[in-house]
C-alpha cells in the first residue's frame, strides 16, 4: 500500500509555518528505497531527479552560445562550460539538501519566510523566467521540426502544444516513468552528439587546451563577451525550485542519519546527472570549433545555420540529421521539466492547486501565442530574437532564486545540522555573487549592445 503523503515533522525554528500539503503530492514519498542491500542498490533507487535537472542544462537555450564560442574561438572556452557546470553542481547539490532536510521545495520555503507582497513578487518573476524557458523549448523544437521534416515554424510552434498528452500520460503512469522517458531522451542527444563528435575529426590536443583556463579569455573583449553569456546562462533558476520539490519523490527515513544519507545519494545523482550535461554542452561547443572554426566559419551563432553547414563541412548528411533529431530531443525533454517546474511554483508559492494539464495548458499558451505572432511576421531571424530574449529574461530572474536558496541553507535555525558549513558557505555565496554580477553584465549588454 503506497504511503500516505504526510510531511515530515522536524521542522526547526527558523520556519513560520508548516506546509500545508507536500510538495507535487501526486508523487510525494511514492517511490520506496531498499533499507537493505547494498550502497550501490540504495543510490539506484535515489537515481533519477537528478536527470530531470540536466534537462535544463542542455536545452536549446544553450545552444547558440555554444555555437558561437566554438565557432569563433575554437576550443578555448570549454574552461567556462567547466566552471558554469562545477558552480551548478554546488547549488543543485544545497536545492537538493533544502528539500530532504525541511520537507519544503524552494517555493514553499520563499513562501514561509518572506512576507506576502515580496513572496507574490518572486512568484510573478518565476513565472516569468518559466514562460521564458518553455519559449526556448517551443522555438526550438520548432525550429528542429523544419530542420528535420520541412515543417514551417508556425505550424512547428503550434505542434508542440500536443505535448501536453504526453505528460498526462507519463504523470499517469507514474513518475518513475517519467524519470525513464527523461533519461532516454538524454541518452539519445549524447549518442547523437557522440557520433557527430567522431564525424567532426576534432584535435584531442586542443581539446585537452580548452579545459585549462586562459588569460586570453579576459583579454580579448570579445571572448569575454561570449564567456558571460556561457557563465551567466547555465543555471537555470526553475531547476532550484524543481530540484528541490522531486527529491521529495523518495521515500528516505525522517530521521538524521536517513536525511544525511538521502542528501549524499541526491548529491551523487545530481551531480553524475550534470556530469551529462557537460559532455553534451562541450559536444556542441567542440562540434562547432573543429567543423567551423577549423574551415573559415567563425560567425555561425544560429542553430539553422549549424545545421545546414555541417553537411556540406562534413561531407555527409547524417551529421546535420543526427544534429537535428538531438535538437529535438533536447526541445521535447525541457518540456517535461518545464511542467513540474511550473506546478511547483505555483502551488509552493501561492498554496494554489490547479490540475497540472491545466497547469501546462496555460503555461504553454503563454509561449506558443508570442512565438506564432513573431514567427509568422519575422520567420526564422524572429525566433532567434525571441530566443536571445528568453534567456535575457531568466538571467535577470536568476538572483532571485539563488540568493534564498544560499540563505536558506545557510541558517542554523532552518536547517539545524545540515546548514551548510563555512567552506561552503563561502564558496556558495562566491558563486552567487559571480553569477549575479555575469547576468547583469549580460543583461546590461544585451539590452545596450557590448561596451567593451
Amino acid at each position: 500500500m503506497q504511503e500516505k503523503p504526510v510531511v515530515a515533522a522536524d521542522y526547526r525554528k527558523g520556519w513560520r509555518r508548516n506546509p500545508h500539503t507536500p510538495s507535487l503530492p501526486e508523487a510525494y514519498r511514492s517511490m520506496k528505497i531498499p533499507k537493505k542491500g547494498s550502497t550501490f542498490r540504495k543510490f539506484l533507487a535515489f537515481a533519477g531527479p537528478g536527470y530531470l535537472v540536466a534537462v535544463g542544462y542542455m536545452d536549446p537555450g544553450n545552444w547558440a552560445t555554444d555555437l558561437a564560442g566554438g565557432s569563433q574561438f575554437g576550443y578555448a572556452l570549454l574552461s567556462v562550460i567547466l566552471l558554469s557546470n562545477l558552480m551548478a553542481v554546488v547549488l543543485q547539490a544545497l536545492s537538493g539538501k533544502l528539500g530532504i532536510v525541511t520537507g519544503r521545495d524552494l517555493a514553499q520555503a520563499c513562501r514561509d519566510h518572506y512576507s506576502k507582497p515580496v513572496s507574490f513578487g518572486l512568484w510573478v518573476l518565476c513565472e516569468l523566467a518559466i514562460a521564458a524557458c518553455d519559449l526556448a523549448e517551443v522555438i526550438g523544437a520548432a525550429i528542429a521540426l523544419n530542420l528535420l521534416f520541412g515543417i514551417p515554424l508556425v505550424y512547428g510552434v503550434l505542434l508542440t502544444s500536443f505535448d501536453v498528452l504526453l505528460i498526462l500520460l507519463l504523470q499517469n503512469k507514474g513518475f518513475r516513468y517519467m524519470e525513464a522517458f527523461v533519461i532516454s531522451l538524454i541518452v539519445i542527444i549524447g549518442l547523437c552528439f557522440a557520433v557527430v563528435l567522431v564525424m567532426s575529426h576534432p584535435s584531442i590536443g586542443g581539446i585537452a587546451k580548452g579545459f585549462v583556463p586562459s588569460g586570453q579569455i579576459i583579454t580579448n573583449p570579445s571572448m569575454l563577451y561570449i564567456a558571460i553569456g556561457i557563465l551567466g546562462a547555465t543555471v537555470m533558476p526553475h531547476n532550484l525550485y524543481l530540484h528541490s520539490s522531486i527529491v521529495q519523490t523518495r521515500q528516505y527515513e525522517q530521521t538524521e542519519l536517513g536525511k544525511r544519507q538521502a542528501i549524499r545519494f541526491a548529491t551523487w545523482d545530481s551531480t553524475i546527472a550534470l556530469c551529462f550535461a557537460l559532455f553534451i554542452n562541450a559536444a556542441i561547443l567542440i562540434v562547432a570549433a573543429a567543423s567551423f572554426h577549423t574551415t573559415g566559419h567563425s560567425e555561425v551563432a544560429e542553430i539553422g545555420e549549424a545545421y545546414r553547414l555541417l553537411t556540406p563541412v562534413l561531407g555527409t548528411t547524417i551529421a546535420s540529421v543526427l544534429f537535428g533529431v538531438a535538437l529535438l530531443a533536447s526541445g521535447q525533454n525541457s518540456t517535461l521539466t518545464g511542467t513540474l517546474a511550473g506546478q511547483i511554483v505555483m502551488e509552493g508559492f501561492l498554496n494554489m492547486r490547479m490540475k497540472p494539464w491545466l497547469r501546462r495548458l496555460i503555461t504553454r499558451l503563454i509561449a506558443i501565442v508570442p512565438a506564432v505572432i513573431v514567427t509568422a511576421l519575422y520567420g526564422e531571424k524572429g525566433t532567434t530574437d525571441l530566443l536571445i530574449l528568453s534567456q535575457v529574461i531568466l538571467s535577470l530572474q536568476l538572483s532571485f532564486a539563488v540568493v534564498p536558496l544560499v540563505k536558506f541553507t545557510s541558517n542554523k535555525e532552518k536547517m539545524g545540522p545540515f546548514a551548510n558549513r563555512p567552506w561552503l558557505k563561502v564558496t556558495a555565496w562566491t558563486i552567487a555573487v559571480v553569477i549575479m554580477g555575469l547576468n547583469a553584465y549580460l543583461l546590461y549588454t544585451t539590452v545596450f549592445g557590448n561596451p567593451i
